[in-house]
């Protein structure tokens, strides 16, 4: 094929959107990972699906970067999660030390790629990325907003009992609690939802969707949610490969939008071939301008502690 994409990280999320990609025959993709045989074994699995699926993409795993050479989008999802007993330093400092050594391997091999970074904390770990490769920030975009709005929409969905499709919803800010859904903007066929459920019903919406991670990892116990984080992967590294120029929530570098500067934080981009085109901004109420400066404070505090580790 005449597009590749590197997935760093094989793990249940970075596996998984190496599958999304293959089987939508996107790309060919390349899957790298530090345990040896487990990138290996998880793209011949997915080769081997291959004639099943009836696509020709080529799926290559490695513990070799050299592999990765020549990306178009490199997806990053690689990291640990946070342990018991972990603070949310160590957790920082642990992914940053990851991404960054990631980040100086992609860009040594596949210097005009665009990398979509997964790994947590999400918001902090674009800055990283974005430190470390020297890009120009429409090659560094941080995939949350994606994941955060799917979220919104099916609870609307399954609470209106409508079709998906018929559903758009933004979520703006940082990735975590902090998150800004904005009911105004989200819509059932142009039907603003403020029109067809009560306050009530839609601040539970909004409170299930800022929780929404936490919510399947008290169920799954001993993991967190890998098939929608891929899914809102793929459909940003779609856009940017297809040139869609789809409007998508993503974390962009922002340089004075929404009144922030030299921050990543979710906000409605337009994703085409060179990355992030354009920042789509959009009235704020003065409850919702305020939302996102208290999710924005939170990156802030995050990016604080990046510096304090040097």
């Amino acid at each position: 094929m005449d597009k590749k994409v590197t997935v760093v990280g094989a793990g249940n999320v970075g596996a998984t959107a190496a599958q999304r990609l293959a089987e939508k025959d996107l790309c060919d993709v390349v899957l790298i990972d530090i345990v040896e045989g487990v990138p290996q074994g998880k793209a011949l699995d997915l080769t081997e699906a291959a004639p099943i699926e009836k696509h020709d993409a080529k799926l290559i795993g490695s513990n070799d970067y050299d592999a990765s050479a020549g990306s178009d989008i490199v997806i990053i999802t690689a990291g640990i999660p946070r342990k018991p007993g972990m603070s949310r330093d160590d957790l920082i400092q642990t992914n940053a030390g990851i991404v960054k050594n990631v980040t100086g391997e992609i860009v040594k091999r596949s210097p005009d790629s665009i990398l979509i970074i997964v790994s947590n904390p999400l918001d902090a770990m674009c800055h990283v990325a974005y430190d470390a490769s020297g890009f120009p920030k429409n090659r560094v975009i941080g995939m949350a907003g994606v994941l955060d709005s799917a979220r919104f929409r099916a609870f609307i969905s399954m609470e209106l009992n409508v079709s998906v499709e018929n559903i758009h919803a933004f979520v703006l800010g940082g990735h975590g609690d902090t998150m800004v859904p904005l009911p105004r903007y989200s819509t059932v066929a142009g039907v603003p939802i403020t029109e067809l459920m009560s306050k009530e019903r839609i601040d539970a919406l909004v409170d299930r969707t800022a929780n929404g991670g936490a919510e399947i990892v008290k169920l799954l116990k001993t993991g967190s949610a890998y098939y929608a984080p891929a899914s809102a992967a793929v459909e940003m590294a779609e856009s940017i490969m297809k040139d869609k120029k789809k409007v998508l929530p993503c974390a962009a570098y922002l340089e004075g939008e929404y009144g922030f500067n030299d921050l990543f934080i979710g906000v409605p981009v337009k994703l085409g071939k060179t990355g992030v085109e354009d920042i789509i901004q959009i009235n704020l109420t003065d409850s919702e301008k305020e939302a996102l400066a208290k999710s924005a404070a939170a990156v802030e505090e995050l990016k604080g502690v990046l510096k304090k580790l040097g």
